[in-house]
């Protein structure tokens, strides 16, 4: 959801600092400063110098801590992200290079919708007060008021004639909580290298369910000065359009619903809202980098940006204490005044006007082989914000590859112009407004609001407000031979209204922090081609068994490494898609049957349309000893499932329901191994792997329900592990004569525990496969297998998986939210191409596809049919 993501978006993309890359020169103090600049792993640089060649992967988890809510009541879980992100950098030709960076990132958790008096106290809901910060659903609500308009607390919360109890000024923001939402998003850089200049053209897109946007630039470099000096300039484009899906508890939660976006906002075939915007930014650059000396160099860069259209965060509320003092019927005995709480959404400018001048220092530091980079950059706008970002970076080689890179960013903003906690409006509150048959307010309606008496733009986004932010990090790197090189990080953030620079910022309220951990690897390519230069026999040797024993892409454990001291890192990507009929046992069922039978002894409402699951998968093997290769294989899931409403079945408004689609993706599973050579002789290898799955994907994710309680778990098969350690066995067998090879494998999953934490465990699977290969040329092989699995029944259920008996606790009504649908008996038959590059810079990097086509599916109760699956995967063994 869009508000998920741009409720982080300022504090994340801070996370980065500008690394100056390798320059193409032969001076001594260019070299001197790459080598400078290369003491910062994992940063990635501008468009100034050219980049060496190399594939890498990053993960990072970004998780935020509670808010203050003083003496109100929550449980929704703070916001966190899960982000996955794959980049490579290829030469072309000579003069032309092409990167490419691939983006993935899924949003869960609470984040702060608008900010409330906590002597407002709100709604309730099953007889428990839901207190500011628990719930959206609090509505126009009656308060009472000091003479100064301060908000009083009173016996009896939404009495307007109640006691008053005494004064309450405290603040706490309103939470709403947002179920998993996946943002994708994959750009390209195309550049050409002239003797003293070089030219970038790129774009992207990113999408997700309520916001797409696409970007396109324009760069370029001139350097003159014997390369001492380079001049760079460059100008993007981005479109965006909205698409924000109002729920029926947000949109509830608005007083007056159309105002001020009343032509946006339009009604779903559900009874739902959506509110629509489009928007343009327009951005360009200026920068001048300057090698003072053979340690030392300098960059000074301007930027400025100009965004028109929708500027508005949809799912922002602002909220409005509506007293007039000049009514008498406003006026209490005790001298106090009766007022009104509402929200309305928020109206920012449509236009927006920012200047980003900054400065960098890198000094490399000689007696300790270290980098030291200063920045500063400072920010302004016609908004009213003006920024400070200081930033320290030390990048400290250690020895033995090692290289530790402690970082520290200091942050401070003044607040919008528009920007207030609450606005006070004195006067009356106007009536609610009903939507018309078409959707938008009547001119009579709308005229009831008199918005002269309202300011022309209002925010109370808690990212607009004036406040400081510390953070401190540390990255550590390993740069392991021929190119190979890991890294981690940790990074800890606090915001606070008083580490503002002059003091005056946002109250002590909407303090937090966060804090964020990433794991990467990088493989330089460069680095590789020239390892396979000095050592070309070895090298060949890899590529010949790698590629006479190759197994299709789909198959794993189907290889050990030969010596001790060998590594191979690789990269796996699986792609499964189910859609269609439904099907129980091996038959397409009616919707009258899955309503009848499809819940076990509920009536069904729903059923899966479709469902799509990418998984992306780190193939990390070592050899400890000729006989033994361990290998590590960590996971990252997403998936999207869609359901849709049975024909026929009936309605039931406090039913569960999930019509619409779903989202989730994060850490999946990380599978540890053993395999060792059972048997060697004459083309013939036999294979043992033994492995456990330790349970480090998440098995309880939560739905967001219609009362924003965040308190329904999201179907078995969208859960991202299985929450159970789990013993992995296989035993291969793989032959090869001249131009054929073969193998056949038998594996299987048994759950080591009867339920995890969620209270479920997923059923026990066997796995048999065959294939046969063939080469098509000495470098281009083609495969065919078939394939059996068969797997049980889920066993158990979620905690809590019903509410309980009563309509009123809103029983789950899919067939996706039972146990006995899943599971069953499966056939395929897949085909594959693997390839190993011959020679050249690339030489012995493998890429292997395949495609599995499901020939018949037995399933266990009812589920959706499978359409198909694709595996992909590169390796490089050295």
């Amino acid at each position: 959801m869009e508000i998920v993501r741009k409720a982080v978006d300022v504090a994340v993309t801070r996370l980065s600092i500008t690394k100056t890359k390798s320059v193409r020169s032969t001076s001594a103090s260019l070299q001197a400063l790459t080598a400078a600049a290369l003491a910062l792993p994992g940063l990635i640089a501008p468009p100034v110098f050219a980049a060496d060649e190399e594939v890498s992967f990053q993960y990072s988890h970004y998780q935020e801590g509670k808010r203050q809510l003083f003496d109100s009541k929550s449980t929704l879980n703070p916001i966190e992200v899960d982000s996955l992100q794959g980049s490579a950098k290829i030469k072309l030709a000579d003069r032309i290079r092409f990167a490419f960076n691939y983006t993935q990132d899924t949003w869960s958790g609470a984040t702060p919708i608008t900010t409330a008096p906590l002597a407002r106290n709100g709604n309730r809901w099953k007889g428990e007060t839901i207190n500011t910060g628990a719930s959206p659903l609090i509505q126009a609500t009656p308060g009472v008021f000091d003479k100064n308009f301060n908000p009083l607390k009173t016996d009896n919360p939404g009495d307007p004639s109640a006691n008053v109890i005494g004064k309450d000024t405290r603040l706490a923001h309103t939470l709403s909580y947002a179920s998993p939402e996946t943002r994708k998003q994959g750009d390209f850089k195309l550049s050409y290298d002239f003797d003293n200049a070089a030219l970038d053209i790129g774009g992207g897109i990113s999408i997700e369910n309520d916001y797409e946007s696409r970007f396109g630039n324009l760069a370029g470099r001139w350097d003159f000065n014997k390369k001492h000096t380079s001049v760079s300039a460059g100008v993007s484009y981005t479109n965006s359009h909205t698409q924000a899906l109002l729920d029926h508890a947000a949109y509830d939660y608005y007083h007056y619903k159309p105002f001020p976006f009343k032509d946006q906002i339009q009604n779903t075939s559900d009874g739902g809202h959506t509110l629509s915007g489009d928007r343009e930014d327009w951005a360009t650059h200026v920068g001048l980098t300057q090698i003072i000396n053979k340690h030392a160099l300098i960059n000074i860069g301007l930027g400025y940006t100009y965004s028109s259209g929708f500027m508005e965060n949809p799912y922002k509320a602002v909220t409005f204490i509506f007293v007039d003092p000049n009514s008498d019927n406003q006026h209490r005995l005790d001298k106090n005044l009766n007022g009104n709480y509402a929200a309305l959404f928020e109206q920012r400018p449509n236009e927006r006007n920012q200047w980003t001048p900054s400065l960098s220092y890198v000094q490399h530091i000689a007696p300790l082989d270290a980098a030291l980079h200063v920045d500063y950059r400072f920010s302004s706008d016609d908004w009213g914000i003006n920024a400070h970002t200081f930033e320290l970076t030390w990048g400290q080689p250690l020895g033995d590859g090692w290289t530790i890179t402690p970082k520290f960013r200091y942050y401070s903003q003044s607040a919008a112009d528009f920007y207030q906690p609450v606005f006070l409006s004195k006067q009356g509150l106007p009536g609610s407004h009903a939507l018309g048959a078409d959707g938008l307010d009547t001119a009579k309606k709308y005229n009831a609001l008199n918005p002269r008496s309202l300011p022309s733009n209002y925010s109370s986004d808690q990212r607009l407000s004036g406040y400081g932010a510390l953070s401190g990090g540390v990255t550590l790197s390993k740069q392991f031979a021929k190119g190979v090189n890991f890294e981690v990080g940790f990074e800890y953030y606090s915001h606070a209204g008083a580490l503002k620079l002059d003091g005056g910022g946002e109250g002590a309220y909407a303090d937090f922090n966060y804090y964020m951990a990433n794991a990467g690897m990088k493989v330089n390519l460069d680095s590789l081609a020239t390892s396979l230069g000095e050592s070309n026999h070895h090298a060949k040797h890899h590529q010949h068994t790698t590629h006479q024993h190759a197994a299709p892409a789909g198959v794993m454990f189907d290889h050990v490494l030969h010596n001790a001291g060998d590594v191979m890192v690789g990269y796996r990507y699986m792609y499964s898609d189910q859609s269609g009929n439904i099907l129980h046992g091996n038959s397409i069922a009616k919707d009258s049957a899955i309503i009848q039978h499809g819940c076990a002894n509920n009536t069904c409402s729903s059923a899966p349309s479709y469902m799509t699951m990418h998984m992306h998968m780190l193939d990390l093997m070592f050899a400890p000893s000729d006989w033994l290769t361990l290998m590590l294989m960590p996971q990252f899931v997403d998936m999207n499932m869609s359901t849709r409403e049975l024909n026929g079945a009936p309605e039931d408004p406090n039913a569960h329901s999930h019509s619409g689609g779903h989202n989730t993706g994060g850490v999946g599973d990380t599978g540890l191994y053993a395999i060792s050579n059972l048997f060697n002789k004459q083309g013939h290898q036999i294979n043992l792997s033994l492995g456990i799955s330790a349970p480090t994907g998440d098995v309880g994710i939560k739905l967001r329900d219609t009362h924003g309680l965040g308190g329904l778990f999201i179907h078995y098969g969208m859960q991202l592990g299985s929450g159970t350690w789990d013993f992995k066995p296989a035993l291969t067998y793989t032959g090869a004569l001249n131009n054929w090879s073969w193998g056949a494998q038998a594996s299987g999953t048994k759950r080591l525990e009867s339920k995890n934490a969620s209270g479920f465990a997923f059923g026990d699977i066997f796995q048999a496969t065959a294939w046969s290969g063939y080469n098509l040329t000495p470098w281009l092989s083609a495969s065919v297998r078939g394939v059996y699995t068969v797997q049980g029944k889920v066993k158990g259920e979620f905690n809590n998986a019903h509410f309980g008996d009563s309509a009123e606790e809103r029983p789950w009504g899919g067939s996706q939210d039972y146990t006995g649908n899943y599971g069953g008996r499966f056939w395929d038959v897949g085909f594959g191409l693997s390839a190993v590059v011959p020679n050249g810079d690339l030489q012995g990097n493998r890429l292997s596809f395949e495609w599995l086509q499901p020939v018949e599916d037995d399933v266990n109760g009812y589920q959706v049919e499978r359409d198909g699956a694709l595996s992909a995967s590169w390796n490089y063994m050295f």
